[in-house]
């Protein structure tokens, strides 16, 4: 089983049922691009706290692939901790989601929120920021990471306008990188205010795409998969079809293989092959919207 890392190859020797639930189980799949936008990611938390305009980042990419799973992960690499006297916690970095019908109230309170708050206390809206920008000081946060940032497109014009001047405001006055994630129309809500298009620098997630990266992806998640016997998942004639069935995105890709690899445990088998990926219980997104829709009819 020398397909599988040290962890799994433990796990595979497991009867069926119980590798079934080691499925499950989460994990971190390194990958040249999430590589990359960790090492900017911690460029911007190194370099930029303290700058009169710190710069800021944009990661956009369709969703299910991989965006907020890079920022838990960056997350987890600095984690919350007690002070060096020991009398308060330190959060380097806060990761909030932009709150669906966004304003600044309800901004505010996320992020109170996220600090361990009781926001009930603190009903009115100036004292509401007063307090969040002091304990963001007081807590060090670095670096500021908001995901679902296109739910800023559900507010009107006015609010949308609202909150961008909010990010603004926020950076300017703690000296703080910001990073947003979202879906293309989150890069659309950033263009819309010039001065912030000049401080968010985007970074694309893009689809995935046959060749080299998509095999190596493949060959990682194959190390992982609580299989005995290899599956061979980044030849050429698999991996294709694999990226056929998944339409692109990361997420899809693991749901692929997650499904046929319980199909060929149910089965039996040892091995992905490609009869058990076309014979697996699993619809790409297209598939699920055309159900749903003719269902709605």
């Amino acid at each position: 089983m020398n397909h599988l890392n040290a962890e799994t190859q433990a796990v595979a020797l497991l009867p069926s049922t119980e590798r079934l639930d080691h499925l499950n189980v989460e994990r971190w799949i390194g990958y040249t691009r999430a590589n990359q936008m960790l090492g900017q990611l911690e460029a911007l938390y190194t370099n930029e706290p303290g700058k009169l305009r710190p710069q800021n980042l944009l990661i956009v990419s369709p969703s299910n692939n991989g965006k907020t799973r890079i920022a838990e992960k960056f997350v987890r690499s600095h984690p919350q901790r007690n002070s060096d006297d020991g009398n308060s916690e330190i959060i380097p970095v806060l990761k909030v989601q932009m709150p669906p019908e966004a304003t600044n109230n309800r901004f505010y309170t996320v992020l109170l929120t996220e600090l361990g708050t009781p926001v009930g206390y603190f009903g009115h809206p100036i004292m509401r920021e007063t307090l969040t920008l002091r304990l963001m000081r007081t807590v060090g946060v670095r670096m500021l990471i908001i995901d679902e940032l296109h739910n800023l497109l559900s507010a009107p014009p006015r609010r949308q306008r609202e909150m961008l001047n909010l990010l603004r405001y926020i950076g300017n006055d703690l000296r703080i990188p910001i990073v947003c994630l979202g879906i293309r129309e989150a890069y659309l809500a950033i263009r819309s205010d010039d001065q912030l298009e000049n401080r968010f620098h985007p970074v694309l997630l893009p689809l995935w795409e046959s060749g080299l990266e998509l095999a190596r992806l493949l060959a990682s998640f194959e190390t992982i998969l609580p299989l005995r016997e290899p599956s061979h998942l980044s030849a050429k004639p698999l991996a294709e079809q694999i990226l056929r069935r998944s339409e692109g995105t990361i997420g899809e890709i693991f749901a692929v293989l997650t499904s046929a690899t319980t199909t060929a445990l149910m089965q039996g088998e040892e091995r992905i092959t490609s009869e058990i990926i076309d014979n697996t219980d699993y619809n790409p997104p297209s598939v699920r919207r055309r159900i749903v829709e003719r269902e709605l009819r």
